[in-house]
């Protein structure tokens, strides 16, 4: 007679504590990011060595003040960005003015934390410049010729100049060329280099490269600063949190020496409203 193979017998009894935790390991997903860490992201828009330099001791400064780790990333472009702000992924976001008014216009508002204030001033300002004489002051000249933006998602080196273009009757169509280089530093080397007849640039890059051949053709209105802002869903307690340890950096030297690190004229971070930036909104309209 073949002997027959014969499994083991359990006799297990499902308590309702023991049903709890298997229908909580089936509804909650593995990979469920760890929630005592929170994402600290920032759009690309220096090269990748040059932000994380700058923003390393904010994130660090954070993590002090809240008491758990803040893990610093840099957006693969400004679309993912936005992206990732709208869909809930990133904990605490630094975004330009632009960027902020679409991801809105998407995902609707975001708790605000704080805004730059540069030179005692919560507003900045876009600069149109040439390594050409011919064209100074004159933004009409620029027809058929050669011209730089920065990212199409950028607020100084594509979105605003675009306008500034268009009121002086220069279409992208008027042009000779146009190019989307990436960043701020790539216009101002483009033009330096006579790749490009003019580009478009934020102050602080004028300002940086005026001394090697940078020329003002003109600058834009005035557009609220770079802001700081938390996913919907962060615990109010956090987001309060969050603000008044913005707020207070300005009062300390190790905290102006933390915001100068992001930029070297930054006085402060200082409060914001969304307000702040309906004149950015009917410009890209």
């Amino acid at each position: 007679m073949d002997a027959q193979l014969q499994w083991p017998r359990f006799n297990v009894q499902y308590t309702p504590s023991i049903l709890l935790i298997l229908i909580l390991l089936l509804i909650i997903p593995l990979s469920k990011a760890d929630p005592g860490q929170l994402t600290f992201a920032v759009h690309p828009y220096l090269p990748k060595e040059e932000i994380l330099k700058r923003f390393t001791p904010l994130v660090d400064y954070l993590s002090d003040q809240l008491g758990m780790p803040v893990k610093l990333s840099i957006s693969k472009n400004y679309e993912v960005h936005i992206e990732n702000i709208g869909n809930q992924v990133i904990d605490i976001a630094y975004i330009g003015p632009s960027s902020y008014v679409e991801m809105t216009q998407k995902y609707g508002k975001h708790p605000l934390l704080a805004r730059l204030e540069v030179n005692g001033k919560p507003f900045f300002n876009g600069y149109i410049v040439t390594a050409n004489k011919e064209f100074v002051d004159n933004i009409g000249a620029l027809k058929g010729k050669r011209f730089a933006f920065g990212s199409p998602h950028s607020t100084m080196s594509y979105l605003v100049p675009r306008h500034m273009l268009k009121e002086a009757g220069v279409g992208l169509e008027t042009l000779a060329g146009y190019r989307f280089l990436g960043n701020h530093r790539n216009v101002a080397l483009g033009v330096l280099l006579g790749e490009f007849d003019a580009g478009a640039v934020k102050e602080e890059v004028y300002f940086n490269f005026r001394e090697q051949g940078l020329l003002k053709v003109a600058v834009s209105p005035s557009i609220s600063e770079h802001v700081f802002l938390s996913r919907q869903k962060l615990p109010v307690e956090v987001i309060e949190k969050l603000r008044q340890s913005m707020y207070r950096l300005s009062e300390s030297d190790a905290g102006i020496k933390i915001l100068t690190t992001i930029k070297k004229k930054i006085t402060g971070l200082v409060k914001v409203n969304d307000s702040d930036y309906d004149n950015l909104r009917k410009i890209m309209q």
